[in-house]
């Protein structure tokens, strides 16, 4: 279906989408240059219709020209003769704007300039309707009608590919675990009609030990009723799980206790509790994005100065709130990985930073997970089927202002960072994560829409279809079908071109070797239950900072804690007793440096309103001249303490000299090196160019010797003359 008036221009429009007003001879004012075309605002969001000839392909919505009433953050009019204005609904226009900005949520800066030929009255018009039409936006949809899903001929690249799997169905859930080879596992309808647990999905991955009618004494001892269910299976027998904190009142009796057990341990010997309070609370990644996107976005609030954009960076916490993450998923990857264990994530509402965690560790330990096809259904099963509420922490809905946080765009930047450190380890591209991350504030798909399974079936009896497979790049809702007026945000085909979606897969992706989920390294190999050192039957240890200390379950207060483990994997002290040979990472474990340096910004993401800055445009900014000197700086001043200890080169780091090495960035997991420990020396010299040159290199061994400082240079005297 598309809108036209005069034969002038053209727009696809969804179902009850009408367009309210238009202005054209507006000019789009971007990176590439001013595009002129015609503005359009309707009652779901404002479009830019370029004047040139349209392409034969037509998607419904142009990321880089259109934007969803509900993504627009503010809405700025100017003029030469008065001060910029900021519209609102309350508000009234009292002069004739010559330019429109548009400050969206993802990032963005729309900038609409209007000429003086005569367009002062549309101008007018278009800005009092968009102000309008952001307070009283529809979502599409609600009506009853479904999208019109002709629209976009072209066949998907990857024919045979394996489908999305939307995890609506138990099919999905089989599939995924035959998939892992999670062998003592099954899938569970206890909760097909929510009436266990509502924000849950349908179906859940349980012991094989555990009946449904056990299975149903667990639910109450958790908060929201959310129990512990798996997540992933490693190859090596480990398995994540995620639960609800435990509920404070619960007193379960010895039945009740028995489940729980059985639950919890899935068989392993031992069972580590790691929860998320290392980790920034909603409360602070909204704060965070909030400072982030004042910086990012001149205009809202101003931008800081050159010498001090770079404190100022760090001064919103954004990049510190990723390093913490990748730091966390780190040490429970590693655990995973290294011993056979069952790890239970635990927040006390299960839905918010478990998801982004569960989701970093599988893509730091399963290949599959790094794949296009893998990925989209990770967000599926650890976010949408897992409940996140995204309507609330996106600011879909304006009666839930304070819930806003945007955790699932922190993780989208955590995906990115491994992108950047691990380029061939990925099937997709930065072109995907960031069209991900601006189809978060699309209406016009449903994956986004809702905060669980329950509330997105409230609409109609049938569930969604248990795949997506894109087909002619259309969408075939099921018949009789109500909830699925809407596709998911998987049919790339509806929004963006084939050449458009060439660029989300990566050529230099290298998907290694075929492997069978149930195949162990044999690197790997002397990693089974027997080698955890001290380790009782039944134990309980809580992860906390890169350390394992005892923590017996709340029903357990009364019994002696376990014996104390020896060895605490952490991201600075990731290895065994002393004597004992170093554990090689296995092959397809990801281990990113998270260290501050290594840690970057997004650049087109989040500076994508700055267009000097992607096209590299800007001078060299003085604060990075300065933060590269203070650095280097604080390298030589820790590698002079270093040098100033006796002690002697065999022996082990001690535990203060690890943190102080940890923190002055000198010394941390390298992502390719086969050991714990890595040296990183400023402006990447290797040390082999080092050594040819002459002069020896600072190294740190395996088993955490001190460095050695350089040969010094003969002295000379003072007529000495050297080249």
């Amino acid at each position: 279906m598309s809108a036209a008036r005069g034969g002038l221009w053209a727009l696809p429009v969804l179902p009850g989408e009408v367009v309210l007003e238009a202005a054209r001879g507006v000019r789009h004012r971007g990176g590439g240059g001013s595009v002129r075309g015609t503005l359009l605002c309707t009652n779901v969001r404002v479009a830019f219709v370029p004047g040139a000839q349209p392409p034969s392909f037509s998607p419904f919505l142009q990321s880089d020209y259109s934007v969803a009433l509900r993504c627009i953050r503010t809405l700025v009019a100017a003029s030469s003769f008065t001060k910029p204005t900021v519209l609102t609904a309350a508000s009234t226009l009292t002069f004739i704007p010559e330019e429109l900005a548009l400050f969206c949520r993802d990032f963005r800066l729309l900038r609409f300039h209007f000429p003086e030929n005569g367009l002062g009255l549309q101008a007018f018009q278009v800005a009092n309707a968009i102000a309008q039409a952001r307070e009283t936006a529809t979502w599409p949809g609600d009506s009853g009608s479904h999208m019109d899903a002709t629209l976009g001929d072209d066949e998907d690249e990857e024919e045979g590919s394996p489908p999305t799997l939307l995890f609506e169905s138990p099919q999905d859930w089989e599939r995924e675990l035959q998939r892992l080879g999670a062998v003592g596992w099954r899938v569970s309808a206890v909760n097909e009609r929510f009436d266990m647990a509502p924000s849950l999905p349908r179906y859940l991955w349980v012991p094989s030990a555990l009946l449904d009618h056990d299975l149903k004494r667990t639910f109450a001892h958790f908060q929201e009723r959310r129990v512990a269910r798996l997540c992933w299976h490693h190859p090596n027998g480990s398995d994540l799980l995620r639960a609800a904190g435990f509920h404070a009142a619960s007193e379960p009796g010895s039945e009740d206790i028995r489940c729980l057990e059985v639950l919890l341990g899935a068989g392993s010997r031992l069972c580590v509790l790691a929860d998320t309070a290392e980790l920034p609370s909603p409360p602070d990644i909204q704060l965070a994005h909030l400072r982030l996107r004042a910086l990012c976005l001149p205009g809202e609030r101003g931008a800081a100065a050159d010498e001090k954009w770079l404190s100022a960076l760090e001064g919103t916490r954004w990049l510190e709130h990723v390093r913490a993450c990748l730091r966390k998923a780190v040490e429970v990857a590693s655990l995973l990985a290294g011993k056979r264990c069952s790890v239970v994530l635990q927040e006390p509402s299960d839905r918010d930073l478990s998801c982004l965690l569960a989701s970093l560790v599988q893509l730091l330990a399963d290949p599959h997970a790094r794949t296009l096809r893998g990925f989209q259904s990770l967000v599926q099963r650890e976010w949408v089927a897992a409940g996140h509420p995204f309507p609330q922490r996106l600011g879909l809905r304006r009666d839930s202002p304070r819930e806003e946080s945007p955790v699932f765009l922190l993780f989208l930047d955590c995906t990115w960072q491994l992108l950047r450190q691990f380029p061939a380890a990925f099937g997709f591209t930065e072109a995907y994560l960031l069209a991900l991350h601006d189809s978060t504030f699309l209406p016009y798909c449903s994956t986004f829409l809702f905060s669980c399974q329950w509330q997105r079936g409230r609409g109609g009896a049938q569930p969604r279809t248990q795949t997506y497979t894109p087909v002619s790049s259309l969408w075939d809702p099921p018949p009789g079908s109500a909830a699925c007026r809407l596709p998911p945000v998987w049919a790339w085909g509806l929004r963006y071109s084939r050449q458009q979606r060439a660029r989300f897969r990566n050529p230099a992706w290298d998907p290694g070797p075929v492997r069978t989920p149930d195949a162990v390294d044999p690197q790997n190999t002397g990693t089974p239950a027997s080698a955890w050192s001290g380790s009782s039957s039944g134990a309980v240890l809580a992860l906390s900072k890169g350390s394992l200390t005892p923590q017996p379950f709340p029903w357990r207060s009364g019994r002696p804690p376990p014996r104390l483990l020896r060895w605490a994997p952490s991201l600075e002290t990731l290895s065994d007793r002393v004597g004992d040979p170093i554990p090689t990472p296995p092959r397809g474990l990801l281990l990113p440096c998270a260290a501050g340096p290594s840690v970057r910004l997004w650049r087109r993401c989040y500076l994508r309103g700055l267009p000097e800055v992607q096209h590299g445009r800007l001078a060299p900014c003085p604060a990075l001249l300065v933060e590269e000197l203070a650095l280097l700086q604080d390298r030589l001043l820790a590698w002079q303490q270093d040098t100033a200890h006796t002690e002697p080169a065999s022996s082990p780091l001690a535990p203060s000299r690890q943190r102080r090495v940890a923190a002055t960035g000198r010394v941390c997991w390298g992502p390719r090196h086969p050991g714990p420990w890595r040296f990183v020396e400023a402006r990447g010299i290797s040390r082999q160019k080092r050594r040819g040159a002459g002069q020896a290199a600072p190294s740190l061994t395996q088993h955490g010797g001190r460095p050695q400082p350089p040969t010094p240079l003969p002295a000379r005297g003072r007529g000495d003359v050297r080249a």
